[in-house]
C-alpha cells in the first residue's frame, strides 16, 4: 500500500527529511567520475517504478545501459523536478546528467544499492549489459 506511482511518492515523502547527496565514484566504460549526487540510476529500459521514465532515452535493444545522475540540488528544487520524471523531462534540468555506457561500476562507500525497489546489496556495484543474451518468443521488442 499504496499501489502504482503513489507508492513511490509516499517513499519519497518519507525519505526527504534525511535525503542528502552522497559521494560517488562512477566508472562508465573507461571514464571515471567522482561526484556528489542525490541519485544515480542505471537502466536498459526507459521506465520503471510505476511508469517513471527515469532513463527516457534508454532502448532495450541497443546493447547499452543508460544512466542519469541527479547532482546536488536543494530539496525544494528536487520536489519541483520530480514530477517531470513521469514524462522523462527531468533530464532537461541543468543538474541532471544523462549518458550511455556498456559497463557501469558504481561505488558509494557504506551505502546500500537498490534496483526498482528491491535491495541488491552493498556498494560497490558492477552493471554490465550483455546484448542478445535472451530470446523472448511471442513478444516483439
Amino acid at each position: 500500500w499504496p499501489k502504482g506511482p503513489m507508492k513511490y511518492n509516499l517513499a519519497i515523502a518519507m525519505e526527504l527529511p534525511k535525503f542528502k547527496p552522497l559521494r560517488y565514484r562512477i566508472e562508465l566504460d573507461s571514464q571515471v567520475i567522482e561526484t556528489e549526487a542525490m541519485l544515480i540510476a542505471v537502466g536498459n529500459g526507459n521506465s520503471y517504478g510505476g511508469g517513471m521514465k527515469v532513463c527516457p532515452s534508454a532502448n532495450i535493444k541497443d546493447g547499452e545501459l543508460d544512466y542519469i545522475v541527479v547532482n546536488e540540488i536543494s530539496i525544494p528544487t528536487l520536489l519541483g523536478v520530480f514530477p517531470k520524471v513521469f514524462s522523462g523531462k527531468h533530464v532537461h534540468h541543468p543538474k541532471v546528467d544523462e549518458g550511455r555506457a556498456k559497463s557501469v561500476w558504481l561505488h558509494a562507500p557504506g551505502e546500500q544499492v537498490w534496483g526498482d525497489g528491491e535491495y541488491l546489496g552493498e556498494s560497490p556495484l558492477n552493471i554490465d549489459i550483455k546484448p542478445n543474451s535472451i530470446s523472448i518468443f511471442g513478444v516483439r521488442l
